[in-house]
């Protein structure tokens, strides 16, 4: 995602003393009213006649320099500033103009130079401070840049531009919070500083304080409603707040507004892949890349839309196209990962998907260790090993079977797991300890990501450790929920209709309870809520069929309570989400209502799974409805309501 820090525009011009004669004193007085009044021609034509009369007339040459700067012609504005400093060589305003000049026609070392002329000229300088560090932004010499906005704003602590300009080096050496700081300290100053509202929004979102940041864009836009950056900058906020529709109507008036904005069109095609709208998607995409074909962004974004059209092939090439303009481009590298996973090449997927450690998908849970990582060839009989969980719960429980065939290698397993996960983890066969987040980690030898031992084992799509069950809920607890549903003769079904809202993919895997309707109307059944999270528990607490479903979730306290209470079940009916693991783990049968663009972990194109021999799987078609799925499923429920009668 391209995020956008905006610099205002250097104040070039400064006073002219006027030298010479009291007529020419009083033209070129009128020339410099014209100019300061916007009217440059007429301003040229003053210096021009001035000049005719006294050629060395320092002010006008420098005053022509000015406005030569002003239109563009930087050759020019170069020439006659020189001209006046060969008159006037102490003129500290000429001196810092010209480096301005020098500087836009990327003369960079030669302003560099007139710009520390001038400081050794007056070395309390405040501009001149300013303007060297803006140069040296440019050449990439952050901390040097942030040393001489530093000097300056000790200098001029009332400059508020000093302030934004620290506070954007500050957030490229990527210093977050202390360039939100510096940049409330411009609006302190100037509260009507668009680009210092702008720039504290792009710290706040690199720092995922997202809300706060769209906050900081509607403040600039409230100053400046036709700024298109800060429109596109919006968009970015609302697209890591999922607010994908929000996000869709900042960058299309920011496009509305500025055409060429290539970064804009990719994060568009972004928006709308997420919100299941591919083929738009895939038009974005290709419009960036007319744009700019060398965004690596585009390429890798249209990707996801190519996955998301089913064109796999395609979509392998774009993910090329990305990594040939960038290398080290992590998320093109793990989308690919995500891409051959989805169509079973697991020899390349999962060496592929090791990128996903670089990307802020799970940047934030990164773990650093001293000890080497276990990658399946070290011998480590008689070592230990530490495996720590990574992503979410569904990660964990569908990895963790994995653990048990470390242990068969190695003299001691360590796992680490989510809180949530611990005590149903105590039933892995051959684990030494098993301890949560947060927990003080005893002495390994080796340690390696939950995730990455499919990698280590060499995992192909005929080599999935399927075995089932591999988990099993604490006895007392089963002896619990056992007691608590008692005797029935229809079929026990658990339903979650709902994943957690924070994942990007939320909108498309989740339903909402009234999607179930005709299936918790079924005849034979009793139907049983697994689902957590307050806002899908609403929906069914104030559905009229909320007395066709038990609900006891609020008695559960971990995933322990869910697993023994499914154990008890003779189905589960679910959407994406980790209680579909959770079911497979126990050897549960359940059936996944699946969405079309389907998790990598599902495959393509089979109804069954070959990490879960019990799962039956219910695909959108390519219409993306769920009502021909639940329909599909009504008529499965029936028919295993029949044999199960029969049984």
């Amino acid at each position: 995602m391209h995020m956008r820090c905006i610099t205002a525009m250097p104040r070039s011009l400064a006073q002219f003393d006027s030298i010479g004669s009291n007529t020419i004193k009083t033209v070129f007085a009128e020339g410099l009213s014209a100019y300061r009044a916007g009217r440059f021609a007429e301003a040229e034509g003053v210096c021009n006649r001035v000049l005719e009369t006294e050629p060395d007339h320092a002010d006008c040459r420098h005053l022509l320099g000015v406005i030569f700067y002003q239109r563009g012609n930087y050759a020019a504005a170069v020439n006659h500033i020189a001209l006046s400093l060969k008159i006037r060589p102490q003129n500290l305003q000429a001196l810092k103009n010209l480096g301005n000049a020098l500087k836009a026609l990327k003369h960079l070392d030669q302003a560099l130079a007139i710009y520390n002329h001038a400081l050794a000229m007056k070395p309390d300088d405040a501009e001149a401070h300013l303007h060297i560090g803006k140069l040296l932004m440019g050449l990439g010499r952050l901390e040097e840049a942030l040393d001489s906005y530093e000097r300056a704003v000790c200098l001029r602590k009332d400059c508020a531009e000093a302030h934004c300009d620290k506070g954007n080096a500050l957030f490229e050496l990527r210093r977050f919070e202390l360039a939100i700081a510096s940049f409330g300290d411009a609006l302190a100053l100037q509260p009507d500083y668009v680009e210092a509202h702008n720039n504290r929004g792009n710290a706040l979102v690199k720092l995922e304080r997202l809300e706060e940041a769209v906050a900081s864009y509607d403040s600039a836009l409230a100053l400046r409603p036709e700024y298109a950056e800060v429109h596109s900058n919006k968009g970015n906020a609302l697209l890591g707040l999922n607010r994908f529709a929000e996000a869709l109507s900042c960058y299309d008036r920011a496009i509305a507004l500025q055409p060429e904005l290539a970064e804009t069109y990719s994060n568009r095609g972004d928006a709308l892949y997420n919100m299941g709208r591919f083929q738009e998607a895939l038009a974005s995409c290709d419009r960036a890349i007319v744009l700019r074909p060398r965004c690596a962004e585009a390429h890798s974004n249209r990707g996801n839309a190519l996955v998301g059209l089913a064109d796999f092939e395609e979509a392998l090439a774009s993910y090329g196209r990305a990594v040939a303009i960038q290398p080290d481009y992590t998320h093109a590298h793990f989308n690919e990962s995500i891409c051959r996973l989805l169509i079973a090449d697991f020899s390349n997927g999962w060496k592929k998907y090791e990128w996903r450690r670089q990307t802020n998908i799970i940047r934030d849970e990164r773990r650093f260790f001293a000890q080497p990582q276990w990658t399946g060839s070290d011998e480590v009989d008689g070592r230990t090993i530490l495996i720590h969980a990574e992503q979410g719960l569904g990660d964990t429980l569908q990895f963790c079977r994995y653990a048990p065939l470390v242990a068969q290698r190695a003299g001691r397993v360590i796992l680490e797991v989510q809180k949530p996960l611990k005590a149903l983890m105590m039933s892995l066969p051959g684990i030494a300890q098993i301890i949560s987040f947060g927990e003080t980690l005893p002495a390994f030898d080796f340690q390696c990501p939950l995730l990455s031992l499919p990698l280590a084992f060499g995992t192909r799509i005929d080599s999935i450790p399927a075995d089932a069950p591999y988990l099993f809920a604490p006895e007392e607890k089963r002896n619990f929920w056992r007691d608590r549903i008692g005797r029935h003769k229809n079929l026990k079904v658990g339903l979650v209709w709902a994943g957690a809202a924070r994942n990007r993919a939320d909108q498309q895997r989740s339903i909402n309870f009234d999607c179930l309707a005709a299936v918790v109307q079924s005849e034979g059944c009793e139907f049983y809520s697994l689902q957590k999270g307050q806002d899908a528990v609403e929906q069914l607490r104030n559905s009229p069929l909320r007395d066709r479903v038990i609900d006891w979730t609020d008695d559960f306290q971990d995933f322990s309570d869910t697993a023994a209470l499914i154990e008890h079940l003779d189905l589960v009916i679910t959407v994406d989400t980790s209680v579909a693991h959770l079911a497979g783990a126990l050897g549960k049968p359940f059936w996944l209502l699946n969405r079309y663009n389907t998790c990598w972990r599902w495959l393509l194109d089979r109804d069954d799974n070959p990490w879960y021999p019990t799962a039956r799987l219910f695909r959108q078609d390519s219409a993306r409805q769920w009502a021909p799925v639940i329909t599909r499923v009504c008529a499965a429920l029936h028919d295993h309501v029949r044999r199960f009668g029969l049984d």
